[in-house]
């Protein structure tokens, strides 16, 4: 009996071990779905994804900055939530993550070159909501005007505006 009792012990340990870890349960948007999170993530709303709506995005530390872009004439006031905590929210792994646009243009951008401040998902242009047709529901950006690492062919090309996907993982 007790080599019995030893075996359903280690068996229990070793499914322990290799079984995923599940997910935690975040709370479910209540307003239209504006950014979905898909792959390697430790935390979802519904299935094995993170959906957010606008209302979740600006519940989440906002940051505010003025720049100029490629794309513009004259500097533009962007206001949005740190791309860092979009995916510490959802508890995103992996070495990359690819942005995807609504109409599926997709950028990969590596996880350690996303700081706390930069970019950020930007829902607010010069204080109004963006529409599809300019540039938004989101729009990732980068204080381009800060520094010259932010003014590079690589960075505008990870500035993925009508941003409405995101998935995490190699």
């Amino acid at each position: 009996m007790t080599h019995f009792k030893v075996n359903l012990v280690a068996t229990t340990l070793i499914a322990g071990l290799t079984m995923p870890a599940l997910a935690e349960q975040l709370p479910a948007p209540t307003g239209e779905v504006v950014l979905t999170l898909s792959g390697d993530l430790m935390h979802e709303t519904a299935d094995d994804v993170v959906t957010l709506d606008m209302a979740m995005l600006q519940a989440m530390d906002q940051i505010v900055f003025t720049t100029s872009t490629i794309w513009m004439e004259g500097e533009v006031e962007f206001t949005g939530v740190s791309l860092r905590d979009v995916l510490d929210y959802a508890g995103a792994q992996g070495d990359t993550v690819s942005a995807l646009a609504l109409n599926d243009y997709k950028v990969d951008i590596p996880v350690g070159e996303i700081e706390e401040g930069a970019p950020i998902v930007a829902y607010l242009m010069d204080g109004a909501e963006m529409s599809p047709r300019g540039k938004g529901p989101l729009w990732i950006v980068y204080p381009y005007d800060e520094d010259t690492k932010y003014r590079t062919e690589v960075v505008y090309s990870r500035s993925i505006w009508q941003l409405d996907r995101i998935h995490s993982g190699d």
